[in-house]
């Protein structure tokens, strides 16, 4: 069990591009991920993990990749590798099935979608430092795709700005064994405060609705 308390208003579920590209089959990406999702359970794991926070009254914060749009990366000076692969796959395209999302992560009514990220990080260039800061967040909880990629990339970056971040292992996937491994057990534990699997991450969260009701 972790020795972090997780205070349903402090904390911010950051649900990372739940995409059918991503979790679906017939995604563009899903084949990539499959053999690493269907071993650590991804899809179920994720379903109750987000189920949890919400039971537990904890802000769920969809934090999405940028939806490609003809047009998007040409003429750039410097599109990463990934970004190029997006140009030429139109991964997550506007409009299309694969850049929408999951229909078992469809956002709630309350929930709070942040800026689409244009690269790794889902605060570079967004308001989901604002965000977080405006709802009183100080520890975040990272999961979706991908571990190694937008996982990391956003977890460092919340770490930098001073809040405390736990990464989950089986509520996200990579490409391979070996970029899972480098997710969390040679990158990740040098930033982030906690990585739990998500039996661990539940367990440790408060049943704040059950209990205001008891108090009531």
């Amino acid at each position: 069990m972790p020795n972090t308390v997780y205070r349903a208003e402090r904390t911010g579920l950051l649900l990372v591009d739940p995409y059918n590209d991503f979790l679906s089959e017939g995604g563009k990406l899903f084949p990539m991920i499959k053999e690493i999702a269907t071993n650590v359970r991804l899809l179920d794991n994720l379903r109750a993990t987000v189920a949890a926070a919400r039971k537990a009254g904890i802000q769920v914060f969809y934090v999405p990749h940028r939806r490609w749009q003809p047009g998007d990366y040409d003429n750039w000076d410097h599109p990463n590798p990934t970004q190029r692969q997006i140009q030429q796959r139109h991964t997550f395209a506007k409009g299309t099935w694969g850049g929408e999302w999951h229909p078992d992560f469809v956002p709630q009514e309350g929930d709070i979608v942040v800026q689409e990220h244009w690269a790794q990080s889902g605060f570079a260039n967004t308001d989901l430092d604002f965000q977080l800061k405006q709802h009183g967040i100080t520890h975040v909880i990272a999961v979706g795709l991908l571990a190694n990629t937008c996982i990391e990339s956003t977890s460092r970056f919340a770490m930098e700005l001073g809040y405390h971040v736990t990464l989950v292992r089986d509520s996200t996937a990579a490409f391979s064994e070996a970029m899972m491994r480098a997710a969390h057990e040679l990158n990740g534990p040098t930033f982030a405060h906690e990585i739990l699997n998500t039996a661990e991450l539940i367990a440790a969260l408060p049943a704040v609705k059950e209990a205001k009701g008891a108090q009531a």
